[in-house]
């Protein structure tokens, strides 16, 4: 039992971490920088921004089960940011009718966008929850 207990909780940390560091990344990008969100944006922070609470409530009290109740943002936040990476991959307006096709920052090293970054973050967590449902079970 402790064994499953602890093994779960090193899955919660690391989800944590990823939801804190894309939050503060996010938060960064408009409060450090001055840039503006775009409708996208807003909605992927809707989704990511309670998954620091939830996942670290669930880390503390050693909560496995959390998974059904994050996985439904985490993918809901994947195709939203698979969704706006590919409109500033292949267009220049939004269908929302806000600047969410324009490129406010790329990473000069890898050259990833915002909306990149938010993908990557989502898909981590997809697979560090997922992974968690299937190592410790459901």
């Amino acid at each position: 039992m402790w064994e499953r207990l602890s093994d779960s909780r090193v899955w919660l940390s690391a989800a944590t971490l990823v939801a804190t560091v894309a939050t503060a990344g996010s938060l960064w990008f408009s409060l450090g920088l001055g840039l503006t969100p775009c409708d996208l944006c807003w909605y992927q922070r809707i989704l990511m921004y309670p998954l620091v609470v939830v996942l670290g409530v669930a880390t503390v009290e050693g909560r496995a089960a959390v998974s059904r109740t994050a996985l439904p943002f985490v993918g809901l936040g994947l195709i939203l940011s698979a969704y706006h990476s590919y409109l500033q991959a292949t267009t220049a307006e939004c269908t929302l009718g806000g600047p969410c096709a324009a490129v406010q920052w790329q990473s000069p090293v890898i050259g990833f966008t915002i909306p990149n970054l938010s993908l990557v973050a989502f898909g981590l967590l997809a697979v560090l929850l997922v992974g968690m449902w299937v190592r410790v079970g459901r």
